[in-house]
């Protein structure tokens, strides 16, 4: 889209110390924020970020930086919104002020983009919030906080940029269209997150291949190809079936491991049931791949937070999600990116996602991937499964019809 700014063009602005407005999608109502080096803060920019963007500047960092600041979470990551890591706010203990002004609020980011600053530098609480991006930047997370901390780096500056959501006459999140007249109506460069992973896809590479084998199952031979994340050292594995790289549309399924459903035959979820009926669905289709997530067990929590989570929605009727929040986790904290990476490596580009989550399509195309189609794939539900099912459909947006058997026994449902 010709209203849009190059990458390369919206860093070169960050390095001659102006601002940006970053746009997480090009068409559709979604955030933007305006985005600045936060080494190069004044009170003048902050003002203008308050009172033009109409939110208040926080500060995105790389978890790294933070870490070395000894910042901790504001909250458990239960209940952050959006899966973001927000952060203990802080003051620069040198100022004079209360922190509340802009003067002061500058001094602040400042001194949280200072590569020489020390724990002992800060006070907490204070009046500026630090953002904790993921390892990985946008690759890994598609959000403003990674996008943000990445093109500071790109700009080989801190990895610590300052950001405020720009919201329009209403107080709600601006749209495309009025972003776009945002930046020409100040001067600024705009660019999206989806032009920065696309930049970054094609310019690094953020997993390996490290073995490739046959491996005969019972529904046919497909090739294992062992995947390693340079990111965060965990293995994927791609299952391929046939032709894959030959530019036509491929059966995907992006599943994550469950020990519990997939090895041992759980009834308590409909993974195992998802994971045979896409294998069976590709070897039946000729051609098709399946990447298997070990570490998203249990949504990303692991085995023993699952299990501790099965035991408190036994004990206390907790639904899936509630029990999550219970055990200090987020409802789910998986993501895809790198998936998508072992994807293109593979040759693959469009796709028809094997998938009833619609959120794991979700900046998919960024990643070089076209998702031409979402193909559901239902498991009859059971006695011990319907709670959990009806969960993922009415709270997390799943497309589930739950059809049940008609000799099913509806007491047993309710006793669930």
């Amino acid at each position: 889209m010709l209203d849009f700014n190059t990458i390369e063009e919206v860093v070169e602005d960050l390095q001659n110390g102006r601002m940006v407005v970053l746009v997480d999608e090009c068409e559709a109502v979604g955030e933007g924020v305006l985005v600045m080096l936060a080494e190069q803060a004044t009170a003048t920019s902050v003002n203008f970020m308050t009172r033009c963007a109409s939110s208040p500047p926080v500060v995105a960092a790389s978890r790294k930086h933070l870490k070395a600041l000894e910042l901790h979470l504001q909250v458990s990551k239960a209940h952050e919104p959006m899966d973001a890591s927000i952060m203990v706010s802080v003051n620069a203990r040198a100022i004079a002020g209360t922190g509340v002004s802009a003067q002061d609020r500058a001094a602040t980011i400042r001194k949280l983009a200072d590569p020489d600053s020390v724990p002992e530098d800060f006070v907490q609480p204070g009046h500026v919030t630090p953002l904790q991006a993921q390892p990985g930047g946008v690759l890994r997370r598609a959000g403003h906080t990674e996008a943000s901390v990445d093109l500071a780096q790109m700009a080989d500056c801190q990895p610590v940029a300052l950001i405020a959501a720009i919201l329009d006459e209403a107080g709600a999140l601006a749209d495309a269209s009025y972003l776009l007249d945002f930046a020409r109506e100040h001067d600024l460069k705009i660019t999206t997150i989806h032009d920065l992973i696309a930049h970054r896809r094609r310019t690094e590479k953020l997993i390996r291949l490290e073995a490739q084998s046959p491996m005969p199952t019972r529904y046919g031979e497909f090739t294992a190809y062992a995947y390693r994340s340079l990111v965060d050292d965990n293995p994927y594995l791609a299952l391929v079936y046939g032709e894959v790289a030959d530019g036509r549309d491929t059966l995907v399924r992006m599943h994550s491991g469950c020990l519990t459903g997939d090895a041992l035959g759980s009834l308590l979820c409909d993974c195992g049931e998802q994971l045979a009926q896409s294998m069976q669905l590709i070897a039946a289709e000729g051609r098709g791949v399946i990447v298997y997530i070990q570490h998203h067990e249990g949504r990303g929590i692991g085995i023993l937070h699952k299990l501790k989570a099965y035991e408190l929605q036994q004990q206390q009727g907790l639904d899936t999600i509630e029990a999550n929040h219970a055990l200090g986790h987020p409802m789910d904290s998986r993501d895809y990116g790198i998936g998508a990476q072992v994807l293109y490596d593979l040759g693959l580009r469009r796709v028809r996602f094997l998938t009833n989550n619609p959120k794991k399509r979700v900046g998919l195309d960024a990643y070089g991937l076209t998702v031409v189609e979402q193909v559901p794939i239902e498991a009859a539900p059971n006695p011990h499964n319907i709670r959990y099912l009806t969960t993922k459909r009415d709270k997390m947006g799943h497309a589930l019809l739950l059809k049940r058997p008609a000799a099913e026994d509806e007491n047993h449902a309710k006793s669930a």
